[in-house]
């Protein structure tokens, strides 16, 4: 699966609300900078880490075939002015950074992982939905009550 790569956006691209498309779109929820390995030997992960609950790399494991990774981004949108967007890839580019836990990955774009470093990514499975969301967004300020989108603190 080929996916188109963006150009490189600025936080005042963001935003303006630009969004860009890449790879299989799986949920919008809320959760992305250059490349760190989160592994399972690494307990606490860093500030400019991301990490990987355990259902997120089981959900992983189960979906991703071959070299397809889940990627992160945040686009400008939503009722608190920025969203998460989890989709499935296999291009990893120049400005990305890699997260790996269990064999699982997560990939998040430079301009991103601004956004969202130091945050966790789980996979929720209820009733009435199933998906990736971003948890505990030390960047995030506040977000809405269906936890889509969240304002940055500035």
């Amino acid at each position: 699966m080929a996916a188109t790569r963006p150009l490189s956006l600025t936080a005042a691209a963001f935003r303006a609300a630009i969004p860009w498309p890449r790879g299989r779109l799986l949920a919008s929820s809320p959760g992305l900078l250059t490349r760190w390995e989160a592994t399972s030997s690494i307990p606490e992960a860093g500030e400019g880490q991301i990490r990987l609950t355990d259902s997120c790399v089981q959900r992983l494991l189960e979906i991703t075939e071959g070299s397809e990774f889940l990627r992160l981004q945040v686009e400008g949108g939503g009722c608190s002015g920025f969203q998460y967007k989890f989709s499935l890839d296999t291009v990893i580019n120049p400005d990305d950074r890699v997260f790996e836990q269990g064999g699982a990955r997560v990939v998040v774009d430079s301009d991103s992982l601004a956004f969202v470093k130091g945050a966790q990514v789980d996979f929720s499975q209820e009733l009435i939905r199933s998906s990736f969301q971003v948890l505990n967004n030390p960047q995030a300020q506040q977000g809405c009550s269906c936890g889509s989108s969240f304002s940055i603190k500035i």
